[in-house]
Parts: structure tokens; sequence; C-alpha cells
């Protein structure tokens, strides 16, 4: 005799689905970047001093921190901001880079295009789960609000 039993699917709190959504956006971001080396030249350029037809600096490297950083910091944020702050904060930032994901494209060839339509696809479904996570977050039932 087998017994089935139902399995129960735990309620998620907003916050904890907000994290994971940029810590999956931050493994994306970080592999679409590595592979990007595997392109020709790639590995040449950097060495001639050279990103995305962009001399390598002080100033773009920290360009570039500061665009990293910001997702990795919203995976703390989401889990430890207040209610209020922490919707407002995950709509502008995911709002924000549906365009920076985008500029990964930027002097994309024809040969890669399949690739950077599914990373930048993936991205941008994430940022779209971001977003309609925290525009849908739960309101508190039983309180009146304040007009």
């Amino acid at each position: 005799m087998t017994i089935r039993t139902t399995l129960e699917t735990p309620t998620i709190p907003v916050q904890a689905k907000l994290a994971a959504a940029w810590a999956s956006l931050m493994f994306l971001v970080i592999y679409v970047d590595y592979y990007h080396l595997y392109q020709p030249g790639e590995i040449d350029d950097i060495r001639r001093g050279v990103i995305f037809e962009f001399d390598i600096s002080g100033a773009l490297v920290s360009v570039f921190f500061v665009v990293i950083a910001i997702p990795a910091l919203m995976i703390l944020l989401s889990v430890t901001l207040p209610a209020r702050v922490n919707r407002t904060t995950n709509l502008v930032i995911a709002a924000l880079y549906i365009p920076v994901m985008a500029f990964n494209a930027a002097g994309a060839t024809l040969d890669y295009a399949v690739y950077y339509a599914l990373t930048i696809g993936i991205e941008v479904l994430i940022l779209g789960f971001i977003l309609r996570s925290a525009w849908t977050w739960p309101r508190a039932t039983g309180v009146a609000s304040r007009a």
C-alpha cells in the first residue's frame, strides 16, 4: 500500500524572493562578463588597454565596480530595508538596470547575437520578476491607512 502525501508549498517572503533574484542576476552578470572574454580579440584588447572601445582607466574601472556593486548591495538591502523603502528601492534600481543590461550588446557582432539575446533576455526577465515582486508587495490587512 502506497501512501501519498501532498507537498506543501510554503509562502516565501517577498524580501527573500527579491534577494534571490538579485543574487541570480549577479551570477549571470559575472558569467556573461567572463564568457565575453572567450570572444576572439577581447583579451588582446584588454592587453592594449581597451574595453568596449573605452580606454581602461581608474575612472572606467570605478564605473564598472559601481555597476556591479549596486546589484550586490541589493541582495543585502532586499532583506534588511523596511517594506516601503525596500519596495521603492527595488522598483527604481530594477527599472534603471534594464538599460544597463542592454548595454552589454553594445558593439556586438552578428556572430554573437544569439548569445547576447539569451543573456540580456534572461537578465531582463529577472529584472522583470524583481519589478513585479516589488510592485505586488503584499499589503497588511486590517490596518487602517492614513490619508
